[in-house]
């Protein structure tokens, strides 16, 4: 395979045209990517196109494009699935161009393939920092028993409690690195800033859990994150504003509804198991260690 099976361009309205049917025919498992290159093309810096310094590049074979990756400045890279040799024919063009990706996140072979590709075309070498489950929605069924109160969209006035809430949901899952731009002046630029915020509230009116959810693109919703502080667990309160956030993103015209789960969590993925959420694959996280190789050197 050449390396010129890969286009790249900077222009992510390019991309789009080019490749999002293609994103678009799963857009379950394509759900990172889709609703990544949506916040680049209507984020401030994409005027006129341009996601600042972002390099996207979709992979053509027999006439039709079989994948797609996206590189951010900060140097998130993103993947969908490839295999060990397409892993190897992108880190060396992407090695060749200069580029120095500070993370991967794609599925779990994907990943992982990527990362090996990367250390052997460059030295350096990955630690894993993410793993998690992928779900998807089937038949939305109603929590049993079902807590007391009632599950409302979050207003403006709202506001102090999500972003508090967003702020305890990074601490309590080590997204620590999140927390620079999770404050009330800038949470919009945050991995949080284009979510629909649901609350649960007990009938007084008091809000115990919250569930966010993110724009529908190419008729997919992701939730995330679903966070009940700690005093509050254990009341059901997580299971019913999940299927709050998931009834309404089925009612704004989603036929994909997902969600990331902690393998770690065996009460958190029997919840979303009840709610009718399927098992689609697994993801994972490498970060590259480049002081490592230099050292080595």
């Amino acid at each position: 395979m050449l390396p010129d099976d890969w286009h790249l361009t900077q222009d992510v309205d390019d991309l789009l045209a080019r490749a999002g049917d293609f994103l678009r025919s799963r857009a379950a498992l394509h759900n990172t990517p889709l609703t990544d290159l949506e916040k680049l093309r209507t984020s401030s810096g994409a005027a006129g196109g341009h996601a600042g310094t972002a390099v996207f590049g979709r992979l053509e074979s027999e006439g039709g494009v079989r994948a797609v990756f996206y590189l951010t400045p900060p140097g998130r890279l993103g993947l969908t699935p490839l295999s060990a040799e397409q892993t190897g024919t992108l880190a060396a063009r992407l090695a060749s161009l200069g580029h120095a990706p500070a993370h991967v996140i794609a599925d779990h072979a994907t990943a992982g393939a990527f990362a090996t590709s990367w250390q052997r075309h460059t030295g350096v070498p990955s630690v894993p920092f993410w793993r998690t489950h992928l779900y998807r929605l089937g038949t939305l069924t109603p929590p049993r028993p079902r807590p007391g109160g009632r599950g409302r969209l979050t207003t403006g006035e709202d506001r102090e409690q999500v972003v508090r809430w967003c702020r305890e949901f990074c601490v309590d899952v080590g997204e620590r690195h999140s927390l620079g731009l999770i404050d009330a002046g800038s949470f919009e630029d945050s991995r949080f800033g284009d979510r629909h915020f649901t609350f649960w509230e007990t009938p007084d009116g008091t809000p115990v859990s919250m569930a966010a959810s993110t724009p529908v693109v190419g008729g997919m919703v992701r939730v995330d994150p679903v966070y009940t502080p700690a005093r509050h667990r254990g009341r059901g309160y997580a299971g019913a504003v999940t299927f709050e956030a998931s009834r309404a993103a089925q009612a704004a015209g989603a036929t994909d509804v997902v969600l990331f789960t902690d393998p770690d969590n065996p009460t958190s993925n029997a919840l979303y198991r009840r709610l009718g959420y399927v098992h689609v694959d697994d993801f994972a996280g490498y970060r590259f260690s480049y002081g490592a190789a230099e050292g080595a050197g």
